[in-house]
């Protein structure tokens, strides 16, 4: 039994070491941070409403639309790299699905513009 608890100290050290070095890190920002924020940092940033303002008011949509197609381009251009690390082991049936997938994107990016999902008025 000794021994097996021997072999978890070193895993019982880290998580000490992790737990103090995070308490600590939380504590400085606690102690040494700067509190007298500008109007600048108070402003409406990307969200498009005030940040400290009543919770129940109504707020513009196409802002997490506009995120929202970010996310969905972004992740789908994820997928070229391994691709593209793979384009000689592939072969042509990779490269003809990852055309019909390039196809897809486009089609699906054409449709959001000609919507005017992209557009901010």
């Amino acid at each position: 039994m000794e021994e097996l608890l021997r072999e978890y100290l070193p895993i019982v050290i880290f998580l000490g070491i992790a737990i103090a070095l995070g308490v600590v890190l939380i504590l400085a920002a606690v102690v040494l941070a700067v509190r007298n924020p500008d109007p600048e940092k108070l402003s409406a940033y990307e969200c498009g409403f005030n940040a400290f303002d009543d919770a129940r008011m109504k707020f513009d949509a196409r802002f997490y639309l506009v995120a929202i197609l970010f996310i969905i381009f972004d992740l789908e251009i994820a997928f070229l790299f391994p691709w593209a690390v793979a384009f000689k082991d592939v072969g042509l049936v990779g490269f003809w699905s990852m055309m019909v997938f390039l196809a897809v994107l486009t089609v699906g990016f054409a449709y959001e513009w000609k919507k005017g999902a992209l557009e901010w008025d």
